[in-house]
């Protein structure tokens, strides 16, 4: 079967494309893409195969495949807040054509066996690419290094305590080093637990007023000002995971400066809300890192805007209801971001922060690069991972009608505009709007 994606206009940022062209796939590959593809000259519509299905995307955008490096799958362990195959449908519906998913699963994911499981999972599921990101220590506890090279073999592609963070620096340099010299990306949880401990929300006027415990913002600074020494000190690669503070878009851009090799990502819940979510102790904004304040949002936006941010992720985090539908200081930290990212996403071109090209880059190409895997381009003989979106869909998000088993989530009944409307996945239509 070939697909034909006719009209649409392709965006791809790794080839410097932007305009109305056709997109050719066969056989789970990109065969062509050009203006006209059966429509005129020595080919035409009465040439092309009987296999051939055309689709009319007029209107449409055609990307790479969106990539989200920070997602939570629970699986195995926690299999009542989400599995490998809802969290795929999940998702694809969100216009995802692979994600990266963190190991913070029961058992964690610091073993050869965890690895595999997850990816034959993935594979039985077969929705989207699921790329492991193995612990960078035995059991996430900060004491001894995971055996890097066995998970690498085993199909891990970075490591990471994303949960938790690594508290000892020697370890960190160590796991800096080994990762660096295996190709593996190390992604940093950036927190002083010591600066943080008891924290349920982001330290200031509004944790006052609600009597909640905070965390202040220099609790991830700190640590990701660590982490950029000792990145810098050893010569090696460090990824900063989910930055909310204005100090660490601060340390993170002047370390770019300097050459050091540091690359961060940002989710759509710190560039969108601030601490006032917490106002109605909703639990479905407890997040960790907290929600910051408005100087810190601004701060974030500026650092995607000027590339300090080079990764939109989701932290997608599911949770079932008993986890937050609890007192606030008890509450699990986390929210779902897999079916609300784009939308998130496309306000920031609404409102003049990045262009469409710019969003795709950082959601789909920079993740590819910085893990070094499959996707993130439109090249000719590249896998055809492909997402249309359709910029001009209004919806609105109910949580009730996520792919998702998790329905935690701060922006149900929110008015979005602009959808992921299909998903193709190595030439396989994985998703499709209704």
């Amino acid at each position: 079967m070939r697909i034909l994606l006719r009209g649409g206009r392709v965006i791809d940022p790794s080839q410097h494309i932007d305009e109305k062209m056709d997109l050719l796939i066969e056989n789970g590959k990109i065969v062509r893409v050009a203006k006209n593809i059966y429509r005129n000259g020595a080919e035409s519509e009465a040439d092309a195969p009987s296999t051939l299905k055309i689709l009319d995307l007029r209107g449409k955008a055609v990307v790479p495949g969106l990539v989200d490096m920070h997602t939570h799958l629970r699986e195995p362990g926690y299999e009542y807040k989400e599995t490998i195959r809802t969290g795929g449908a999940a998702a694809a519906a969100g216009g995802f054509t692979a994600v990266a998913c963190m190991p913070n699963t029961d058992p964690v994911n610091d073993t050869r066996s965890v690895t595999e499981f997850i990816i034959r999972q993935a594979a039985e599921s077969n929705r989207v690419r699921v790329y492991p990101v193995a612990a960078i220590s035995r059991k996430s506890e900060g004491v001894v290094l995971s055996e890097f090279w066995d998970l690498k073999d085993a199909g891990a592609v970075a490591v990471s305590d994303d949960g938790k963070p690594v508290m000892n620096g020697a370890l960190m340099r160590r796991a800096l080093e080994y990762a660096c010299s295996l190709g593996m990306t190390v992604i940093s949880h950036c927190e002083d637990t010591g600066l943080s401990a008891g924290g349920v929300m982001n330290e200031g006027f509004v944790s006052t007023e609600l009597g909640l415990q905070g965390s202040p913002a220099v609790a991830e600074e700190a640590m990701v000002s660590r982490d950029i020494l000792i990145a810098e000190f050893t010569g090696t690669a460090v990824h900063i995971a989910h930055v909310s503070a204005a100090g660490s878009v601060r340390l993170i851009r002047d370390a770019k400066s300097r050459g050091v090799r540091v690359t961060a990502e940002t989710a759509p819940h710190y560039f969108t809300l601030t601490d006032e979510a917490v106002r109605e102790y909703d639990a479905n904004a407890k997040v960790n890192p907290p929600l910051r304040g408005i100087e810190d949002v601004a701060a974030v936006r500026e650092g995607l805007r000027d590339g300090t941010i080079d990764v939109i992720a989701t932290d997608h985090a599911p949770h079932a209801a008993t986890d937050k539908e609890v007192e606030f200081d008890d509450a699990a930290s986390g929210m779902v971001g897999l079916e609300t990212a784009l939308g998130l996403g496309l306000k920031l071109v609404s409102d003049g922060v990045l262009t469409l090209s710019e969003l795709i880059r950082k959601m789909s190409v920079n993740p590819v690069r910085i893990l070094n895997v499959t996707g993130g381009t439109l090249r000719t003989g590249s896998a055809a991972d492909v997402t249309v979106i359709d910029p001009e869909r209004r919806w609105s998000v109910d949580r009730e009608r996520f792919h998702s088993k998790g329905r935690n989530t701060p922006f149900h009944g929110w008015d979005l505009k602009g959808k992921a409307v299909m998903t193709i996945v190595g030439g396989e239509v994985k998703f499709q709007e209704p």
